[in-house]
């Protein structure tokens, strides 16, 4: 196993040399973004492995030390990782046993937002350059980080939102071409402004394009930039509470829709014009998991106040589709389960099951096509919260607790768990999947599992 050196503060270099990405390359067999291809979480055939020993260095590729704080997840593209970092100088706390706690951390002083690239074969760090340095203008929660958005990438150009500090556009050798300014970045619980709690919502590419969402306390909207040049190519104005939702892209019956999560607005647009599709009101007042497609309908979860629901939208839906009743449904709600929803973490389908995890742990198979329910069990022993997001090689799910510990459950009709695996750090961030390998990001490293005789 290579174990990397903990990076500098001044974010040297290694001098260590590795394939530049392929160009070209197709998306969908890249971890180009948050969850991977449109955010579904899924590479099939990756035959990972169940089980690993960190401390005895079993089927751990490597780790390498990481500086700073981010729950922004590692991409993956050709021979490289990429990771985006908030680093400052004095004590980063992170306190994954806040439960209710709306307070905002205190460690607000100057911050340098850092991209990284590297080597997937090795750990080696082939570069660690600075995207921008001074004080944020929100802050963070504090279980939250100042580099909560996951970069994305095309093979030519990666993106970034370093919250309120904008959207930044760099070459694969991290040099900066373009940043945008999108505004004080403010996200928090609408009832109480005074407590921030950080930026989430990561950008998506697509056809040369950037999606951003940005449901913040005041003006709140979507947007489309080039990727080019960062040309604002149409905005639209949301109504709605702070999110923390990455957009979906989706292509159905020939057209590109833009999916998003929200309380006041969920919904679709069109990619091209950013005209409304169809909108649906009401769920849970906090909306994080980002929305995720399979079998010609998407899939919503939002929690917090009354409801928690956990619905089916048809991606053919049009106009406003908003019921009288969360558990109504209808010719476009084909299922709903107003309180089987989870709060943070996204959810992921595989074949006809659609899995989802609460935050203390509770796993829910639906019927992805029926709604039915064909199991709901708890993974762990509870007592430790689920932030990340799952991530599947289609025969198993791999769910990471914020303690470090990951379950992974066998894919199907019935609740089985097939192993449980210690990180030794504390995880919040959803892994990424590439030949092989399953890359965590942790409190202090980021950690290659994979077999030994792997590619």
């Amino acid at each position: 196993m290579t174990s990397a050196t903990a990076l500098g503060a001044e974010g040297a270099e290694e001098t260590a040399k590795a394939a530049l990405p392929v160009p070209g390359l197709p998306p969908a067999e890249q971890w180009s973004q948050f969850r991977g291809h449109r955010a579904s979480g899924i590479l099939p055939g990756a035959e990972l492995p169940t089980r690993w020993h960190v401390e005895k260095q079993e089927n751990v590729r490597w780790q390498t030390g990481i500086r700073g704080l981010g729950h922004a997840s590692p991409i993956v593209w050709g021979d490289r990782v990429y990771l985006a970092t908030a680093v400052t100088g004095g004590v980063q706390e992170l306190d994954v046993k806040v439960r209710g706690d709306i307070g905002s951390a205190s460690d607000n002083g100057v911050q340098q937002w850092r991209l990284l690239a590297i080597d997937k074969a090795t750990g080696a760090v082939l570069f660690n350059k600075l995207g921008f340095e001074g004080k944020p203008k929100v802050k963070r929660h504090t279980k939250a980080t100042h580099c909560n958005s996951t970069p994305a990438t095309d093979g030519k150009n990666l993106v970034a939102i370093f919250g309120s500090e904008g959207l930044f556009c760099f070459d694969m050798e991290g040099e900066l071409r373009w940043r945008k300014d999108l505004g004080p970045m403010d996200a928090g619980w609408f009832r109480v402004k005074t407590a921030q709690w950080g930026f989430g919502s990561s950008p998506v590419i697509h056809d040369g394009k950037v999606v951003v969402l940005c449901d913040v306390q005041e003006g709140s909207f979507l947007a489309v930039y080039q990727l080019e040049d960062g040309r604002e190519l149409w905005k639209r104005a949301r109504k709605d509470v702070p999110t923390w939702g990455t957009p979906t892209i989706v292509e159905h019956e020939g057209k590109i829709q833009i999916l998003v999560n929200g309380w006041h607005h969920t919904g679709a647009y069109d990619f091209e014009s950013g005209e409304e599709i169809w909108k649906l009101q009401g769920g849970g007042d906090i909306p994080v998991p980002t929305p995720v497609t399979a079998h010609g309908n998407v899939f919503l979860s939002n929690a917090h106040g009354r409801h928690s629901p956990m619905r089916a939208v048809r991606l053919s839906a049009r106009g406003e589709i908003t019921l009288r009743k969360v558990d109504e449904t209808s010719e476009h709600i084909p299922w709903v389960h107003e309180r089987k929803g989870a709060y943070m973490a996204t959810p992921i389908v595989v074949g006809e099951n659609l899995y989802s995890c609460d935050g203390g742990g509770v796993l829910t198979c639906f019927d992805a096509a029926s709604g039915e329910i064909r199991y709901r069990e708890r993974i762990g022993q509870g007592g430790g919260g689920f932030t990340a997001s799952p991530v599947s090689d289609g025969s198993h799910l791999f769910f990471a607790g914020e303690t470090g510990k990951v379950f992974v459950v066998k894919t199907g009709d019935e609740f089985s768990v097939a192993a449980e695996n210690e990180l030794n750090d504390t995880c919040l961030a959803s892994p990424a999947l590439a030949d092989g390998m399953l890359f965590f990001r942790t409190r202090f490293k980021l950690i290659a599992i994979g077999t030994k005789g792997g590619k």
